[in-house]
């Protein structure tokens, strides 16, 4: 198993083009997401939501918005990673039914949502329910793409793109949702380059 997750790690790169007549498998992509829903979250709040883009023509008017990345349009699926805001509000009926799942004695519960609010309105006053719940998204994209290069597949991380005019494309309103991230999935056209990293020895280090 850690020689395959070692594989999958050097397999996974940043894939610039993809084969536009390959296409993702139904259970294949239902895996990918998978993946992701099974991700860990702070707070165990699971702020991700997925919106899987298929559709060549939106996929040709996002395109523009995202810096004209040819990844936008020649992915077979393309994962546009959502933020849930209002849901994570302190005392919201969100927040309170995800804190609640566990068979917890009621007084342990009822300390957990305080615990929560303070968090929320102390520790992210200065950074927003926006900025905690995208790095939560990251966690399950990175799972999404270590999974999917275990399969074969590629994808690449998208952070270059006009945020506001996406979500207005798709109909995604900022008060309940943001776009964290963006990941085209397909299968590469030319084989990877070299991976390039950091020896351990410069970034570990023990005390």
């Amino acid at each position: 198993m850690k020689n395959a997750f070692i594989r999958a790690m050097h397999y996974r790169h940043a894939c610039k083009l993809f084969d536009e007549k390959r296409k993702i498998r139904e259970s294949e992509m239902e895996a990918i997401l998978e993946f992701g829903r099974l991700s860990p979250s702070s707070f165990g709040m699971e702020p991700w939501r997925f919106l899987v883009i298929r559709d060549q023509e939106l996929k040709e008017e996002l395109k523009p918005l995202c810096w004209n990345q040819p990844q936008i349009t020649t992915c077979s699926d393309l994962v546009i990673i959502k933020s849930i805001i209002a849901p994570l509000a302190p005392g919201s009926d969100y927040s309170r039914m995800m804190l609640s799942r566990r068979d917890l004695p009621k007084e342990k519960i009822e300390a957990y949502f305080k615990i929560y609010d303070e968090f929320v309105t102390q520790e992210l006053a200065g950074e927003g329910l926006f900025c905690w719940a995208a790095r939560q998204c990251y966690i399950a994209a990175a799972n999404m793409m270590t999974g999917a290069a275990m399969m074969g597949i590629d994808s690449c991380a998208i952070e270059g793109f006009e945020k506001e005019k996406v979500e207005a494309l798709l109909n995604i309103d900022p008060a309940h949702e943001e776009v964290a991230l963006i990941l085209p999935f397909g299968y590469r056209v030319k084989e990877a380059p070299e991976k390039i990293r950091l020896p351990l020895k410069e970034i570990v280090e023990y005390r």
